[in-house]
């Protein structure tokens, strides 16, 4: 008996062995048709038919993840693929349970991905695929927990089949051009994102529970989080007629008595601000009082140059004047090295920035409209709009809108409390990353330029109310005067120029570590000078000179909270600051370099391959190894 107990044994183990070698050999031939349907796969050249891709637990194939033999999930994250995605030959993958393709150069409309029903994960953020998803892409998908399509250009309505995923805890649809509403979900995400695209109407219920970050960058969305709905009726065509001819009456009726009370309203800029303010109001009066003057007596314009009017250069902006702005309640924002900012409310209730400049004379005329002209054209949702501007030849306004929460700067070497906390991991990382986005537009957008921004400093950083950061001051140091401009301009501070006279395409770059250095370390440039031993010290000199096993400890801000499980990636992006900061231009970072190198930045570390790099925090704790997949992929 026992004899024959053990011929079943033997038996069974050749069995479930043959079985296991006969999965190998289809999943090998799956996953290299496949790879026939993709391009740049140089990073995949150790997928051969020579060698199985599984050996029990053990991956033998880049970017694959196994489980008892068979292919349980592919991670081919930022190996720069293109192509297309053969779900077809994905299909035949009896096991596959998670994908990701997150950081490559996909093109092209959404595969036909809910032929893979087993899948519980699926990442397809920043790519570059596009158009409409059809309303049941995700239909009969019921094990699927997590979807990131972040930072794609996918446009229409956000999928119906989502909604009635019973099993998705996780979804990630941001940077997208999405509109219309979003569905009311049948379940409770622990995590989502849907800001950044052009979703109206009211948040659904069952999305109540998320972050006000969750739903940013969508102007016609309203309810909880953000604000409540207005349920009022909207005025009839014919009534918005009425309101202009009545307003426009009025208006004329008046338009007498305020040229005459003009030169005495001038003083508004004081009676209008706050009493706090009047000081600041009054040294904003002075400055615009000149403006003014400068714009009606003996002007250097001539007439075609429209003296006394501003020019702007977006037509999405509602227009206003220079009289506006001189009628405006005004507050000084700041002082620097051109000259003063000054925050306008305009009497319709817009709020707008007024920088002056009196160190711009490097350009003409002709040449300084042409090169406002082009700034105006850039639209990049991490460089602040150039509204209008106003030419003088002896000074110069530039207007923006005006952003509420203020510099970077601020948020970094401000008193920080309960109601002004200092800027935690995960928020500076995003502000790193918008940042580098936004001056690897200005490289792309400006290519004349030898230093498309040439004042990148954390001063010139300002943050939206999602922490989005929005480079200003850019591409003046054409127009800058020389001397000037070496003397206060940040790109005039790299070593190629203190060394050897010059600047370079890298000189953003170094500007760029610097400021990556600042972020982590929490110190001031200017302020780490004087404290510094020796002056010649700076802040990238200063973190050389620590050991490297120092770092978390004497080196990044000991203010920077939720640092939990990211030691790792933060002394990564320490690392590249240094890069970025190098002194030999030749061997720093170029733009292109640097900003792969933070777009592969993630969050939070990771110990495996099971945890794709824009997973959820709650996803790191909560699915380490394959325990939670393993359990409900026996039943599929």
């Amino acid at each position: 008996m026992a004899k024959r107990h053990g011929s079943f044994t033997l038996v069974s183990a050749i069995f479930f062995t043959i079985m296991v070698s006969s999965s190998s050999a289809s999943d090998s031939k799956a996953l290299l048709q496949f790879k026939e349907s993709l391009e740049n796969v140089t990073a995949l050249s150790d997928w051969n038919s020579s060698v199985s891709p599984c050996t029990d637990q053990k991956a033998n194939w880049k970017g694959v993840i196994c489980w008892n033999g068979h292919v349980w999930g592919l991670k081919l994250e930022n190996m720069g693929l293109s192509g297309s995605i053969d779900v077809d030959s994905l299909a035949s993958l009896g096991y596959l349970r998670t994908l990701s393709f997150m950081n490559n150069s996909f093109e092209g409309s959404l595969p036909n991905v809910k032929q893979l029903s087993g899948l519980k994960s699926l990442y397809l953020s920043n790519n570059k695929l596009s158009g409409d998803i059809a309303s049941d892409a995700f239909a009969g998908m019921d094990y699927l927990k997590k979807l990131h399509l972040a930072n794609n250009k996918f446009t229409g309505k956000i999928p119906e089949s989502l909604a009635h995923l019973q099993r998705l805890l996780e979804l990630r649809v941001e940077g997208n051009q999405f509109d219309s509403v979003i569905p009311e979900f049948h379940v409770h995400l622990n995590h989502a994102n849907f800001s950044n695209n052009k979703l109206e109407g009211k948040i659904p219920a069952s999305l109540a529970h998320l972050s006000k970050d969750s739903f940013s960058g969508n102007e016609d969305l309203c309810g909880a989080p953000l604000q409540d709905c207005n349920t009022s009726k909207k005025p009839s065509k014919l009534m918005i007629v009425i309101i202009v001819i009545v307003v426009a009456a009025a208006l004329a009726a008046i338009c007498a008595v305020l040229i005459i009370l003009h030169r005495r309203r001038k003083t508004s800029l004081l009676n209008t601000g706050s009493t706090s303010d009047l000081q600041k109001g009054a040294a904003a009066a002075r400055d615009l009082d000149e403006v003014e003057r400068g714009s009606t007596a003996g002007s250097d314009c001539s007439r075609k140059s429209e003296p006394g009017m501003l020019s702007f250069v977006r037509d999405d902006h509602d227009r206003f004047d220079l009289q506006d702005l001189l009628k405006a309640s005004a507050e000084i924002l700041g002082s620097g090295c051109f000259g003063s900012s000054y925050k306008a409310s305009l009497v319709n209730g817009q709020m707008v920035v007024v920088k002056r400049f009196k160190q711009m004379n490097n350009f003409g005329r002709e040449e300084f409209h042409e090169h406002m002209r082009r700034l105006g054209r850039l639209k990049h949702r991490n460089v602040l709009p150039l509204v209008a501007y106003y030419f003088r030849k002896e000074e110069k306004l530039f207007v923006t809108d005006f952003v509420k929460n203020g510099s970077l700067a601020g948020h970094l070497h401000g008193k920080h409390n309960e109601g002004h906390p200092s800027l935690d991991w995960p928020t500076r990382l995003k502000i790193v990353k918008g940042v580098t986005r936004g001056l690897a537009y200005l490289y792309a957008e400006l290519p004349s330029l030898i230093v498309p921004h040439g004042h990148l400093k954390s001063s010139n950083v300002l943050l939206n109310e999602s922490f989005e950061p929005l480079l200003t001051d850019y591409g003046l140091v054409p127009a800058v005067n020389l001397e000037h401009a070496q003397e206060y301009m940040v790109a005039y501070k790299a070593p190629e120029y203190t060394q050897q006279n010059r600047i370079t395409k890298k000189t953003d770059v170094w500007s760029l570590g610097m400021l990556i250095l600042e972020i982590l370390t929490g110190k001031f440039q200017a302020s780490f000078l004087q404290q510094a031993k020796e002056s010649e010290q700076d802040l990238a000199s200063w973190v050389n000179s620590m050991e490297q096993q120092e770092w978390m400890s004497k080196v990044i801000d000991h203010e920077m909270n939720d640092t939990k499980n990211a030691e790792g990636e933060i002394m990564k992006l320490l690392e590249i600051g240094l890069a970025c900061t190098e002194g030999d231009a030749e061997k720093r970072y170029d733009m292109k370099e640097a900003a792969e190198k933070i777009e592969e930045l993630k969050e939070r570390d990771t110990d495996d391959d099971f945890y794709s790099s824009h997973a959820s925090d709650g996803d790191a704790r909560s699915s380490r190894g394959l325990s939670d997949d393993i359990s409900i992929s026996w039943n599929v």
